[in-house]
């Protein structure tokens, strides 16, 4: 059983799910120039479209997960954002593309910051996976 997920979790599903629809059409750039036959030096295009539909189809899962109400998509959503700020310091500072890199830290930043929010840890708490209340309290070892 599924617990709605707050509005802050439904936003940052949004975030989330457009972040993998970003890598899965990243995936198929990278699949149109492989097959145009662009050459990049040190760039196998479809194994680097491969990596892309793989991270971005498991990105765009959570945030399918997080608007369902499936907890388990706080995680990978999570991960994500974190691998993203290294993404973002690397595009401002490393390759000095301060507008795509100032853009890809906001939406990190606003997609962890709706998953830290109280709601989001509050709804998280609310329930186990076998739906029951969430409890330290145990009368016995888990036998399922």
């Amino acid at each position: 059983m599924t617990v709605p997920s707050p509005t802050t979790v439904r936003r940052a599903a949004v975030l989330v799910a457009l972040e993998g629809i970003a890598g899965v059409l990243a995936a198929v750039v990278y699949v149109v120039s492989g097959i145009r036959g662009g050459d990049e030096p040190g760039l196998n295009m479809f194994g680097t479209a491969a990596y892309f539909v793989i991270i971005g189809g498991a990105v765009l899962a959570a945030g399918w997960a997080l608007w369902t109400g499936r907890r388990w998509g706080r995680g990978v959503a999570v991960f994500a954002q974190l691998l993203l700020l290294p993404v973002a310091w690397y595009l401002a500072v490393g390759s000095g593309q301060w507008i795509y890199g100032i853009g890809v830290a906001v939406v990190a930043l606003v997609a962890l910051v709706l998953l830290f929010s109280p709601s989001a840890v509050q709804w998280l708490s609310s329930t186990q996976d076998s739906g029951g209340p969430a409890s330290a309290d145990s009368s016995g070892p888990d036998t399922r």
